[in-house]
């Protein structure tokens, strides 16, 4: 028995530490050489003594910080991970981290695929220090949303706020009498929407941080009263009309909802009245696309298809920016969990080849080509086509006589650039969609569908 006691009593101070990790995988998806390539793993003790992370062992192609290796009870650390791969395509690294709790390490698993290497051949590159925005999700931190008067600037309670990122609702809270929410927050770019009955709908895109971690959205007073905006919901009751006048009824009351959106919404899109779609989006991801919140809108309305999509449904994906590629071929609505991981992990950078995306984009669409389906390509874009696009209205004609129609989507396009879009449409048997609130994003892009794979007979 005094053994025991005495070998209890040698044990190192530190066992009575309990670290977890925040996450022990972490998957880059497709990364070109200009993205970023480093992740935050959130290190927590939970235990009632200090711990620390004693050693890292790590493969040469992966470089890290910590931010301070000590934990006090209850406190976090940070490790930053980034990759340098060496060669393209697939890569995966195994990272043993000790710490003082355990004998045995924690295993990081980091994963990806590299896409291109960059001009002089050498991605190594120092990890970046915590001031710059990590690649992965970042760690959390608590940040404050005031809604206030746009003109007598005192704060509005009772305000629903909702804070999406990468296209994605996080969460939605209302403000207190203070008119503020205090809510915790993942570092990075975010889209903030706030609605109130006296007062017109506001959204902004902010970059948020620990430093900026207080946000002010302006609201203005609604003149019209919120009775007069109170629509009849016509899929209350919708086994009483016939399936041409419930699609006439839906398109009404997407036009008539104005600023209200609901973010959970699922409509009906029945295999029974509408055709399948064989649809490819041409993304435009240039660096005009980072500014403000066009990349958010645009990553808001693709994920309100993907909610769509039925098992029928072909859905693909080709990017453009100095060059066009592939990012997702032809994918059945079946997995939309992959299309919404390669939705929300877009990132612009680079000009605008926008005629070899749209060449790029019939291709992928003719390996679905099928006479009874909607045959579509949708480039969505925020300008008019810069780079190698000399001739995509020749593709336009030639692929609209095969079946195979265009539509463009303009995420806040100026005038110059709208009246070019639709004369693009005019030629490829589409519609120009406007999307410069999320209200449109919500709306627009399921109403263009809708009404080209309605069933009329």
């Amino acid at each position: 028995m005094k053994s025991i006691l005495l070998l209890f009593i040698s044990l190192p101070i530190y066992l009575s530490a309990q670290i977890t990790f925040d996450k022990v995988k972490h998957d880059f998806g497709n990364l070109n050489s200009y993205d970023d390539r480093f992740v935050d793993i959130k290190v927590t003790n939970l235990g009632s003594k200090k711990g620390y992370v004693l050693r890292v062992k790590k493969p040469m192609e992966v470089v890290y910080l910590a931010k301070a290796p000590g934990m006090e009870k209850d406190s976090s650390v940070y490790l930053r991970f980034q990759v340098n791969p060496k060669e393209k395509g697939r890569f995966q690294y195994d990272i043993e981290v000790y710490t003082s709790d355990k004998d045995l390490p924690t295993i990081i698993q980091l994963k990806g695929s590299l896409n291109d290497l960059p001009a002089e051949g050498n991605l190594f590159t120092a990890c970046p220090d915590f001031n710059s925005r990590p690649g992965g999700k970042a760690y959390n931190f608590d940040l404050t949303v005031i809604t206030i008067d746009k003109e007598t600037r005192k704060e509005i309670p009772d305000t629903k706020v909702t804070l999406l990122q990468n296209g994605q609702p996080i969460w939605l809270e209302q403000t207190d009498k203070q008119g503020r929410v205090k809510k915790e927050a993942s570092l990075g770019f975010s889209y903030f929407f706030a609605t109130h009955p006296s007062y017109k709908s506001a959204e902004m895109g902010a970059y948020i941080n620990f430093q900026r971690n207080e946000i002010v959205i302006e609201l203005e007073k609604n003149p019209i009263s919120a009775s007069t905006l109170q629509t009849t919901d016509p899929k209350n009751d919708i086994s009483e009309v016939s399936p041409e006048e419930e699609l006439k009824q839906e398109l009404i009351a997407d036009a008539s909802r104005k600023d209200t959106i609901d973010f959970s919404q699922q409509q009906n899109f029945s295999e029974q009245n509408y055709k399948s779609i064989n649809v490819i989006f041409v993304l435009d991801v240039s660096s005009s696309m980072n500014q403000g919140d066009k990349i958010e809108l645009m990553k808001y309305t693709l994920l309100q298809l993907v909610e769509l999509l039925r098992p029928c449904d072909n859905m693909g994906i080709v990017t453009y920016s100095d060059n066009a590629r592939v990012l997702l071929p032809p994918t059945t609505g079946t997995d939309k969990a992959n299309i919404q991981t390669e939705v929300s992990n877009l990132k612009a950078a680079g000009l605008t080849a926008g005629g070899t995306g749209i060449k790029l984009g019939y291709k992928e669409a003719m390996k679905h080509l099928n006479n009874e389906s909607l045959n579509l390509v949708i480039v969505v874009t925020d300008g008019a086509f810069n780079k190698d696009s000399e001739d995509y209205k020749k593709q336009i004609k030639k692929y609209k006589k095969k079946g195979v129609s265009m539509s463009i989507i303009g995420i806040k396009l100026k005038d110059s650039d709208r009246q070019k879009m639709l004369e693009v449409t005019q030629l490829s048997g589409g519609n120009l969609i406007p999307v410069d609130k999320l209200a449109d994003a919500e709306a627009n892009l399921k109403k263009e569908i809708k009404s080209k794979a309605f069933k009329s007979n």
